[in-house]
């Protein structure tokens, strides 16, 4: 049975911690064989990250299940020599070296190519493989810092503020992950092999999404509103008599409707509120006002009332309620890899099922014995 749509498809791993691994793991999911190669002194810095779940870092665990381990040292000749083996079969490579690192060791693109024509080899870097930064190191932090993220993230009264996950990896692996699906389908045609060039300062640019826009439009820098949305208003965060609720009215109809709830219709013809532009330009009053009304019920009463009139809300859940929220359970968004519970795959297909099971990722060189064995053909 197909595994999914990437069924057939061979990638050579040599990525580490996140966004290379992150790229990977979809790859994986969506049906990849996936060959980690990991160096046999340690294997994978993030093997050892807590937290550590029945001995072996959770962390690496929920990024690397359903790969294969093979530990090769690739400044070895003989175990080059497997490498090269290894991708003279593959149709993927993905590397998260800093630029020029496995040209040094004789494996960069070029020299890749010249063993596999049909070769994508995907790199994925902080700041690309051109440009006067491309040879410097970065972190996730480092280019949510330098993309202008964290001028626009927090409190307008506190300081530049990181995102809670590591999105600047994150979104590196994404944009791979779409990178080598748009290079494999251009192969079809074309026979030929590319590289693709993914920088983690280039994702963290291009998901700024209306901050760039708002700048190029006004000449205005953006700066953090918290919870606030920057072009809608009512959308935002506010508190109720014991908890915070957030109401999303993005039109006029919903906030006229949610006016109706909250029993002051009036607000709809108030010259403060009656247009959407009307409630950004007057957006602390109209949050006075809101709460004013909120504060007198829980916000489970009203998360009542307010689905009843079919406005956009939602409770303020922590990891845990998310986790078990009935919709991510009915979506299968929590799986197991083994004994331990992780996210699960967010691309659903028709034609390919979507177990409530991954197999757990490889220890270090798991695979490798019989990976040799395959490839002894090779004359390796």
């Amino acid at each position: 049975m197909s595994r999914g749509p990437f069924d057939g498809v061979m990638v050579v791993d040599v990525t580490r911690v996140l966004a290379g691994p992150f790229c990977t793991m979809l790859l994986a999911e969506l049906g990849a064989r996936v060959i980690k190669v990991e160096n046999p002194d340690g294997g994978d810095d993030s093997r050892h990250f807590e937290p550590f779940f029945q001995d072996t870092s959770a962390y690496f665990s929920s990024l690397n299940r359903g790969k294969e381990s093979i530990a090769l040292n690739l400044k070895d000749e003989q175990d080059c020599d497997i490498f090269l083996s290894l991708i003279r079969r593959a149709d993927v490579l993905v590397e998260n070296y800093r630029p020029g690192t496995l040209d040094r060791l004789g494996l960069g693109y070029h020299r890749l190519q010249q063993e596999n024509g049909r070769l994508i080899y995907a790199a994925i870097s902080g700041f690309g493989q051109t440009g006067p930064w491309k040879h410097k190191p970065a972190y996730d932090l480092i280019v949510q810092a330098l993309s202008g993220l964290m001028s626009i993230t927090g409190l307008p009264s506190g300081p530049p503020t990181k995102t809670g996950t590591s999105i600047g990896d994150i979104t590196g692996g994404l944009f791979a992950a779409i990178g080598i699906s748009a290079a494999l389908y251009h192969r079809q045609s074309t026979g030929r092999g590319m590289l693709v060039d993914v920088s983690m300062l280039d994702g963290q640019i291009a998901i700024l999404e209306s901050a760039v826009m708002r700048y190029a439009a006004t000449g205005q820098i953006p700066g953090p509103i918290g919870n606030r949305h920057p072009s809608i208003a009512p959308f935002e965060l506010y508190q109720t008599s014991d908890q915070p609720i957030v109401i999303a009215a993005g039109n006029d109809t919903l906030f006229s409707r949610l006016c109706e709830v909250l029993g002051r219709e009036r607000w709809a013809n108030d010259p403060r509120f009656a247009t959407n532009r009307d409630r950004v330009q007057n957006a602390d009053a109209l949050k006075t006002e809101l709460e004013s009304v909120l504060r007198s019920r829980s916000c489970s009463e009203w998360l009542s009332l307010l689905e009843s009139a079919g406005i956009p809300c939602s409770p303020v859940h922590n990891v845990a309620q998310a986790c078990e929220h009935p919709q991510v359970q009915a979506r299968n968004m929590i799986v197991r890899a083994g004994d331990l519970r992780i996210a699960g795959n967010p691309i659903k297909f028709s034609a390919f099922d979507d177990p409530p099971t991954r197999k757990p990722a490889p220890k270090l060189d798991e695979d490798g014995p019989r990976i040799r064995a395959e490839l002894s053909g090779d004359g390796v």
